[in-house]
């Protein structure tokens, strides 16, 4: 019952979902709403995974927040960052981010993937 109750929520997503996008996309007005609203944190999570060791590193350390998260613990965890950063669950570490925070990451991550 729960599978069927969720195809069915599956299959009716994308009639409701395109309808505000094919407004906002019409609307100048919204698509600066867009623009200025806070970065999605599964895109954030995604964006950061995508980057070489390196620079997802420096982008990391650069964020207090995430930075703390993994020098909590200690020369093991970086370890650890090292070998999982790109299956690791980053998502709920930027969900702690304020709107201000989120968009520094976004700022940091698109210098990181121009510099590559």
């Amino acid at each position: 019952m729960k599978t069927l109750c969720l195809l069915v929520a599956l299959a009716t997503f994308p009639v409701y979902a395109a309808a505000p996008l094919t407004q906002a996309a019409a609307s100048p007005t919204a698509r600066g709403a867009i623009n200025s609203a806070t970065p999605d944190s599964a895109t954030l999570e995604r964006q950061l995974q995508q980057l070489p060791w390196r620079q997802f590193r420096s982008v990391v350390e650069s964020i207090p927040k995430l930075k703390s998260a993994v020098d909590a613990y200690g020369p093991a965890g970086w370890q650890f960052v090292q070998a999982n950063y790109r299956n690791y669950g980053w998502r709920r570490n930027i969900d702690k981010l304020n709107a201000e925070q989120k968009h520094e990451l976004a700022a940091r991550i698109e210098r990181a993937r121009a510099q590559r």
